[in-house]
């Protein structure tokens, strides 16, 4: 590749020489042979047709491990409902509903003026959650002749498994591009189906967020690679933005997580903008694209204050406006350049604090403070008593990347390739970025020429992707997924591409160009037979393994819900389990599992003294204020093992309520006893005061329902 064939630029006349080779190059691709073109069609067109099957190999796969897990094709509607789990059975119910709606204007005015999530309230569902998914899943269904010969269900979770397949594509074309053979993409592909446990979760979370959004994300960043290549037509550059943007656009749309993640994107831009190692006319376009996305996303979401208040949309205006008025940025010695970039930094910084600052306090936001309470506790920053920062650090999926996640990836030989290619690319970005810094001639892109710099801004900025996401995976365990499979084509990448292998041969005084092209071709070629050899006979064992789904407690529930209670009942309980009361039976509920919003939290941590030592008329008080007529109780939450002392949920309401924690073990000082029994606990006993103001009217194992009595009149005004 020229951009390494400059490397020889410091010694004197042999890198003038050596500047000149590029030049030569160029002049001759145009006497390139007929036979050559055509076979370089042809390999394409095999390459294209790899990438295709693969991601079909993938979604088939996922698709059967599903089938094969649950029996899904077998069971009963209600259990193919059950089987949608937490905040998947709020979405799919939104689904569900456009489908049941007489016609779509009915369905899109039921979900804009929504009174069945949250009782006593009507929120707008379009604003508040990200469900465009649903809504037009929920359309096209009504509108193609296929409702009968396909179950709703199955069309919705088809269109998932497929968006694996563009997922896998997409990755496959980064690698392809960044490398330039697609040997590179298809050993990606099989890494990713390899390391399916770290790189997606889509056959049992079906309708999570995540599981819509991340094939948008990576092929916004195969679009973004493509667009950073040296030497695009105007119209090509064009539709790589179009692309860009429509696939930004989506991404930001079906998930609430989007402006973290573009926040995380627009950092790694900034980073390579200021290191000269991406053009800033190209990062300025890569911004704006940014910027008009979350801004369309805003008026889709009906003016949502989080997108505005978000901020990645400060720091992207902030580096903007710091940009404009900075000049003369990359002037000066390596000294100078660098106080300069530190003081543009911290310009940039001021400014989207400020920015941030006066934004929320405009729009009066408070919705997205729970996530910032638990990154200052998970960082160490001060111990905190509050329940929904703490109710993000005992799960397991906002822990740490735990160490069997390496384990798996180095038994599927993927972690070693991608350890040497981030290696040796980050040493080329630093001596890139330095000899940048040391340029004084203020001229980080020859001759607007991009194929003549010492690094490729396209690999330069999947280096950045991969750390920065990398880190995000390491602090926040359910953020792996975005990191894992861009991780696969990355370590492809390093084994078959020449920017990393010409360094090295080179070091190690063994470099030809033939030699390079051999292992280039050859190391894929037999990792790709070795992975066969060792891997296909477990994939095989795996998808023979059958299973039945079998939750006959939580049937029981539903369907006496269902045949006993009123339509327009309110329940109260656990987030997860009321998201699975409105999907299968459509009452009304309390809470619900989708936490974007402060008065939601609170009513949550409210509904959620049924766990705590409170009284029954303190408890009885707070669910008629929410309008409930019933109240569901898990043996598996008043009585929870699955967390140690400290993490359990009656734990964090104890802690929440000054009270001191059930069983052995310290206790914070200013903790006291509570006077009150817990009322998970005592209620089963059926003796008053509870029967006073509590009646129960269905239990089995699991599960246990109490019917609200309307309370006397002296309750209510206390």
């Amino acid at each position: 590749m020229t951009a390494l064939r400059q490397r020889k630029g410091s010694k004197g006349k042999e890198g003038s020489q050596e500047l000149q080779k590029p030049e030569t190059t160029l002049e001759t691709k145009p006497r390139i042979p007929a036979g050559s073109v055509l076979w370089s069609v042809l390999w394409s067109v095999v390459g294209g047709l790899v990438a295709v099957s693969l991601g079909l190999l993938t979604c088939i796969y996922v698709a059967t491990l599903h089938e094969n897990d649950l029996w899904f094709s077998n069971i009963k509607e209600v259990e193919q409902e059950i089987s949608f789990r937490t905040e998947c059975g709020l979405y799919y119910s939104y689904y569900k509903q456009m489908l049941q709606a007489s016609s779509v204007q009915e369905g899109l005015f039921e979900l804009i003026n929504d009174n069945t999530t949250e009782s006593k309230r009507t929120i707008n569902l379009l604003q508040r959650m990200n469900i465009y998914q649903e809504v037009f899943l929920g359309v096209l269904y009504r509108i193609l002749p296929i409702q009968t010969s396909l179950e709703p269900v199955y069309f919705y979770i088809y269109t998932v498994f497929g968006l694996q397949t563009v997922y896998v594509i997409a990755l496959y074309v980064t690698s392809w591009l960044l490398s330039g053979t697609w040997l590179s993409g298809a050993l990606t592909a099989v890494w990713f189906i390899l390391n399916r446990i770290d790189t997606t979760r889509v056959e049992f979370t079906i309708p999570l967020r995540e599981n819509w959004s991340i094939p948008f994300l990576a092929l916004q960043v195969a679009a973004i690679t493509y667009y950073l290549r040296p030497q695009l037509k105007p119209l090509q550059q064009k539709l790589a933005l179009s692309l860009i943007f429509l696939s930004t656009l989506t991404f930001s749309l079906t998930w609430q997580f989007n402006q973290f993640i573009l926040l995380m994107q627009a950092l790694a831009l900034f980073a390579l903008d200021c290191l000269d190692l991406v053009s800033t006319g190209k990062v300025t376009c890569l911004y704006l694209v940014q910027v008009s996305s979350l801004l369309l996303v805003w008026l889709l979401q009906f003016f949502n204050p989080m997108i505005l208040g978000s901020l990645a949309l400060s720091f992207i205006v902030a580096a903007l406006t710091v940009n404009f008025f900075q000049k003369n940025l990359r002037s000066g010695c390596f000294l100078t350049r660098i106080g300069k970039l530190i003081l543009h930094l911290i310009f940039v910084i001021s400014l989207t604090i400020i920015m941030n600052y006066l934004t929320k306090k405009a729009l009066q936001l408070k919705s997205d403070e729970h996530i910032y309470k638990f990154i200052k506790a998970k960082f160490g920053l001060g111990s905190t008593r509050d329940f929904d920062a703490n109710l993000y650090l005992c799960e397991e999926a906002f822990g740490l990347l735990p160490f069997d996640t390496f384990e798996r990836l180095s038994d599927s030989l993927v972690l070693y390739p991608y350890i040497w290619a981030v290696s040796i690319m980050t040493i080329v970005a630093t001596v890139a970025a330095v000899r940048n810094l040391s340029d004084s001639t203020n001229t980080p892109f020859p001759n607007g020429k991009e194929e003549e710099t010492f690094l490729r801004p396209a690999v330069a900025y999947n280096l950045s992707h991969t750390v920065v996401f990398g880190l995000l995976a390491y602090s926040t365990m359910r953020m792996k997924y975005l990191w894992a499979g861009h991780m696969c084509a990355f370590a492809a990448y390093g084994i078959c591409s020449d920017e990393v292998w010409r360094p090295f041969l080179k070091v190690i005084r063994l470099h030809t160009t033939a030699r390079e092209r051999l292992i280039r071709y050859t190391v894929p070629v037999l990792l790709l037979g070795f992975l066969y050899y060792k891997f296909s006979p477990k994939l095989l064992e795996e998808m023979s393994e059958l299973r039945e789904f079998y939750d006959p407690d939580t049937v029981d529930l539903m369907n006496w819900i269902s045949t006993k209670t009123s339509k327009k009942a309110v329940f109260a309980g656990s987030m997860q389990l009321l998201a699975g009361v409105k999907l299968c039976t459509g009452r009304v509920l309390t809470n619900h599992p989708h936490y974007e919003d402060k008065s939601l939290r609170e009513r949550t941590r409210q509904v959620y003294q049924i766990y705590a030592r409170q009284s029954p008329e303190d408890v009885h008080k707070i669910l008629r204020s929410f309008g409930t007529d019933y109240v569901i109780l898990e043996d598996s939450i008043c009585y929870e093992r699955r967390h140690n002392r400290g993490c359990r949920l009656r734990d964090l309401l104890d802690v929440s309520n000054g009270h001191i924690m059930d069983g052995p073990g310290e206790n914070e000082v200013d903790l006291t006893p509570s006077p009150h029994p817990r009322f998970c606990d005592e209620i089963r006993t059926d003796q008053p005061p509870y029967t006073t103001y509590f009646t129960r009217v269905f239990t089995n194992k699991t599960f246990h329902v109490y019917k609200l009595k309307k309370g006397k009149k002296k309750t209510k005004s206390n």
